[in-house]
């Protein structure tokens, strides 16, 4: 084999990776249980897919004056996601009138 076709193949054994994107899910402070269930199930999707799952809980009007509420959701979203494979790449943090985190896949 010459140098030039064993350098080819390593060129294309390392560009036939996927790159991780980053996955959005869309929630609200008010969702019901079964609702945020499902969420998890789609994260949890996305944490398999090797993707990662950045969380957005958007307040509308008064609801940012309880920011607390949404810090509740996320709370229960790492409750739900408990015994799952995924590390918490971004904190919840409130910005303007949202709140996000970031979750990427971990290791098993």
């Amino acid at each position: 084999m010459d140098y030039g076709k064993y350098k080819y193949q390593l060129e294309k054994k390392g560009s036939s990776k996927k790159p991780s994107t980053v996955k959005e899910i869309k929630i609200r402070p008010q969702i019901s249980d079964h609702d945020l269930q499902l969420k998890v199930k789609h994260i949890k999707r996305f944490l398999e897919d090797g993707d990662k799952a950045r969380i957005t809980l958007f307040f509308r009007g008064r609801e940012i004056v309880h920011s607390e509420m949404g810090m509740k959701v996320f709370d229960k979203i790492k409750a739900l996601l408990v015994g799952f494979a995924h590390k918490i790449e971004q904190e919840p943090r409130l910005e303007g009138n949202s709140m996000s985190m970031i979750i990427a896949p971990g290791k098993d």
